[in-house]
This record gives C-alpha cells, structure tokens and sequence, in this order.
C-alpha cells in the first residue's frame, strides 16, 4: 500500500488523479490522506469523486472513502477492462480532468475501449477539449498511442451540459519523446466561442489578437454555438509548429470586458514565444506522465508550474523513475531517468 499526502505540494486534485492513473496501471493500491488540503473547499468535490469512481470501474477496484467532501482514499485497483463506458459529472466539473485519468490506463487495457463523459468541457481550471485534441493528443500519437477525442456538446461553466467521447485502442508501450525544439511554426489561428452571449464579443476579443500578432482575418474564427449551449465564452489560440501544437485559452466572465481577456491569452501566448520553449506550462504537467510510462524522453517549457513539480513527486511513489530539471534565462529544461 503506497502512503500519499494530498496537502503535498500545491496540494490539489492533481496528486489524485496521477495517483489513480498510475495505480490502475501499476497494480499498485494506494491510500491518500489530506486529499485536496490546500483548496477553500478540502477533500473530494464532485469531478473528483467521478474520476474515482470511473478508474473503478474500468479496472473494478475495492475503494473505500469515496464520496463528496471525504478527505482519505482507499484504492486496491484490479486488471484494466476496455470496453464502453459512460460516466456523468452532474455539474460543470471537468470532463477533460476525468478523461485524462482513463486515457493512459486504456492505453494497457486488453480491447479497445470508448469513453463518454458528460459534464465541463471548457472551465478556467481546466484544459480544454481542444487542448486534449490538439496538444495532448498529438505528443500521445507521436508515442504510438491511437486515441480520438470528439467533442459533442460544448458545457460552460456553471452550466455544464458538455459531452465528450473518446476512443482508445490499446498500446502495449508509448515510445519517449524528445520535445526541445518546437521547429517552424506552420500555422497560428485564434477562435472564440460563444453560446447566449452578444456576438460583438468574440468580434473584440478577435480583433485585440488579430492587432496583437499581426493575424489576417482569415486567422480570427467567430465560432457560433447554439444559445441552448451557454451563456458562455471561450478564446482559443492554437499554434502549430513542426514538432508541437500548443493551445493558449482565455474565458470570458461577468465583468470581464472582452479585451481583458484576449490580452492575457495574448500575454501567455507571447512569453511561449519568446522563451524558444517547446511546449507550455499546462502541457508540460501534461507530458509527464506518458513521458514515465514510456520510461524516458526530455521537453524543454517555459514555465515549470508547482503542478508539475508535484506530479514528478507522485509519479516517483509508482515508478522508478527521475525528472531532472535544469534551468536557463528563458525555459526548463526536463529530462527523465530510471531510477
């Protein structure tokens, strides 16, 4: 039974979900004390409980502790099973955080498997779909793994209501990746989404990225969706570079004039740029898991989050394995080492 603290670190859902994927995957059970310590609101929130309960039911684990609010974790995890799975938030909890646990276990399931997760496809703390399919997504198949994210219905917070489903087929062993160039960039665009919010929103948000990176109109994407799918707003900027693709995201709010939050994206997305990194903060807490399951690789980011220090902490409990970072003026440089 591995012991976990989840008030380590920065003390979030974090350190669960990594300790589920690689429990699942490992054979390895696991107990958590102090789950989510460091929140306003401690112990298992409704997205969490989810995740628990759905990496049981793909690998029919014995799991003790698992409701709302609780605070310890018990889970003894069985064989992974691949098959069809549907799992319901019921708030606008993350789908893509739930989707992220079971993605990697599927990879060593014996069939293929689909998953379809209804809840929070696009909330400030969380990737975004088309992260997990444009970012995440294309590092896994250069691994090897075949996965395919569709996004159904978009869910906003507080509503919720989002669908996504994912394909797996199975993947005995995800190849290591080196990620310290990002190479030539190929493309840029920027999109914003709305659902029941006045249009000329995305036309301001569209039109500070188009000044503020040189963009033709042929790069600003005003992405209608249905009223019934809101109210809510997000700004996608995704750029693809020869070895890479990063998405920089921005959400709209109450209060929060229109420019304000298309000049943040354009802020993340311009120290990207400059630091010559090959991939972002979010993706490189990401990365790291598949990049243990493969058992080496090394990526270059400019900014090394307490998130991802973290990970590297849990991740070292399951596997032996290392991350090394080194730092220069302008990025991290990571590196992964057995044990």
């Amino acid at each position: 039974m591995i012991e976990l603290d989840g008030a380590q670190g920065e003390g979030g859902g974090q350190v669960l979900r990594s300790a589920l994927t690689l429990s699942m995957i490992t054979g390895q059970p696991f107990r958590m004390k102090n789950i989510r310590a460091n929140r306003p609101k401690p112990g298992l929130m409704r997205q969490h409980l989810i995740a628990v309960q759905a990496s049981a039911a793909v690998c029919g684990a014995n799991v003790s502790g698992a409701q709302v609010g609780s605070q310890t974790l018990d889970f003894a995890p069985g064989p992974i099973r691949g098959g069809d799975y549907a799992f319901a938030i019921g708030t606008a909890g993350s789908c893509t955080l739930v989707l992220q646990t079971l993605l990697p276990a599927l990879l060593a399931a014996d069939q293929p498997s689909a998953v379809k997760i209804s809840g929070g496809t696009h909330n400030a703390k969380a990737p975004p779909v088309q992260s997990l399919q444009r970012a995440y997504g294309r590092v896994l198949q250069q691994m090897g793994a075949e996965i395919d994210i569709e996004l159904k219905r978009f869910g906003f917070y507080p509503a919720g209501g989002g669908e996504v489903l994912a394909t797996v087929r199975p993947c005995p062993q995800l190849r290591p990746f080196e990620l310290v160039q990002r190479g030539a960039r190929r493309h840029g665009y920027a999109e914003s989404f709305i659902a029941g919010v006045p249009a000329n929103v995305a036309t301001r948000e569209l039109a500070v990225i188009g000044a503020g990176m040189g963009w033709t109109e042929e790069q600003l994407l005003h992405r209608g969706l249905p009223g019934e799918q809101g109210p809510g707003n997000a700004l996608l900027l995704t750029l693809e570079h020869e070895h890479v693709t990063e998405v920089f995201t921005g959400f709209g709010e109450k209060s929060l004039r229109a420019e304000t939050v298309a000049k943040q994206v354009l802020q993340e997305t311009r120290a990207y740029l400059a630091s010559g990194a090959a991939v972002g903060e979010h993706l490189a807490d990401q990365l790291m898991l598949p990049m243990a399951l493969a058992g080496g690789g090394s990526f270059t980011t400019n900014v090394l989050s307490s998130h991802a220090v973290t990970n590297a902490d849990v991740i070292s409990h399951f596997l032996p394995v290392r991350f090394h970072f080194g730092q220069s003026p302008d990025k991290v440089f990571c590196q992964l080492k057995t044990a």
